[in-house]
């Protein structure tokens, strides 16, 4: 199995009303050879479900689950697990248009 081209990480901190749009437009991307990494950041609502959720539909997503200690730890941890040659970040409250990735 090859590395995937980008990996986007997603640090996600009690995100569940905005969440699945932000996946959802990462997963609509042209570019298909991607990975979505998931940091669940401590969230105290329905975020952690939601990212597991989307992990057992779609083998491109890993979740990781942490205790709060903020975006900027959880885009690193995110980085320690991405396997892409390229690194790409998505906040959970943003979503991306389809061709983003393709483009760049």
């Amino acid at each position: 199995m090859t590395n995937p081209k980008v990996s986007v990480i997603v640090p996600v901190y009690n995100a569940e009303q905005v969440l699945s749009k932000c996946v959802d437009s990462i997963i609509n991307q042209q570019l298909k050879d991607i990975e979505i990494i998931l940091v669940n950041d401590g969230s105290s609502d329905n975020s952690g479900k939601i990212c597991d959720e989307y992990a057992e539909k779609d083998k491109q997503i890993r979740v990781l689950h942490i205790e709060n200690q903020g975006v900027s730890n959880a885009r690193n941890r995110g980085i320690e697990l991405a396997n892409g040659e390229y690194i790409a970040f998505v906040d959970a409250d943003d979503w991306i248009n389809e061709d983003m990735y393709i483009n760049m």
